[in-house]
């Protein structure tokens, strides 16, 4: 929900008694950061910039609408903001309609292809990871059938799916490949729904890239007990680890970082800023409680590949646009 700028600052520091221009960031996320994982480690990354930048306030807000979108932008260039981060392809029309208002603060969009005079989007390479999950998951399963859950059909979200049926099919060609969104990303309930109607399909592996809706399935598939769950976007490892084989990780920390010191020290040029395995943002990270249940030509599989995107030898065979 969109909130007053006054109530949602937090994090502030002495601007400095040198007269010195405060250093000030601020983030709209699409849900709540309690997700453990996409707006969660995106709220880890805002206090990881206050932290390592001396003197750097911050602000979070929630934001549900476009309008939401484009009313917080405005009021934190208002405010004289020197970096505004809208966590979501979602974000990339209201930064685009809105930044030309407030040429001095930089708006950065994860996800995305906008860049104008002062916009600028982080794109993440969610597609390679999301191949090497579905190495594992179609190396896992008994049934012949495994699952991927969205919050809603974002562009990127149906790219990491279409990469994830690769993987699978290059271990399992006979495999099939189940793919339904809830519809938001925040109902766990509506998430739960969704698993057990893939577990009921036959699923025995689900990748679920739903925020904190996902964190459902998580609990149906602990519940059931007959399959495996696949984390995204934050080491979710540790939600379900009797049944995570791993997660798709993006270190939103280290990618907000990277942005947050260009734009510190002038030297940021707006683009599209590209953050793939080769600068460890993007990663596969399996659980080691579950290692055993891996097959380990799955495991050799996995790094034979890795070893290739690493050395920018391997391209994931799908068209897809990065998360």
């Amino acid at each position: 929900m969109g909130v007053g700028i006054s109530s949602a600052c937090s994090g502030k520091s002495d601007a400095g008694s040198a007269g010195a221009k405060a250093f000030k960031v601020a983030l709209l996320t699409p849900g709540p950061i309690s997700d453990q994982s996409w707006n969660g480690s995106a709220y880890e990354g805002l206090m990881r910039i206050k932290d390592s930048i001396p003197g750097t306030q911050v602000s979070h807000i929630q934001t549900k609408t476009p309008a939401e979108f484009e009313e917080n932008f405005r009021q934190y260039g208002a405010a004289g903001y020197s970096l505004v981060i809208g966590h979501g392809f979602e974000f990339q029309d209201a930064a685009a309609r809105v930044g030309p208002e407030f040429p001095k603060t930089i708006y950065i969009t994860t996800g995305g292809n906008t860049v104008g005079a002062n916009v600028a989007a982080m794109s993440f390479s969610f597609d390679e990871p999301s191949y090497l999950a579905g190495i594992v998951a179609g190396s896992v399963t008994k049934s012949g059938t495994v699952g991927c859950i969205g919050g809603t059909e974002l562009p990127p979200v149906k790219a990491a799916f279409e990469s994830f049926a690769a993987g699978v099919k290059s271990v399992n060609p006979k495999a099939k490949v189940i793919i339904s969104y809830i519809g938001n990303w925040e109902d766990a309930s509506a998430g739960k729904e969704q698993a057990l109607a893939q577990l009921g399909r036959g699923a025995d592996v689900i990748f679920q890239d739903a925020d904190a809706a996902g964190l459902g399935a998580f609990q149906a598939v602990r519940e059931a007990k007959t399959a495996y769950v696949i984390g995204s976007n934050a080491n979710q490892n540790a939600v379900a680890p009797e049944v995570t084989l791993g997660s798709v990780v993006i270190d939103v920390p280290h990618a907000f970082m990277v942005v947050a010191r260009e734009v510190n020290s002038g030297q940021f040029k707006p683009r599209v800023v590209r953050l793939d395995m080769r600068v460890d943002v993007v990663r596969w990270t399996p659980n080691p409680v579950l290692e055993s249940k891996i097959p380990a030509a799955a495991m050799h599989a996995v790094d034979s590949v890795r070893t290739l995107m690493l050395a920018g030898k391997f391209t994931v065979p799908v068209a897809s646009e990065s998360k």
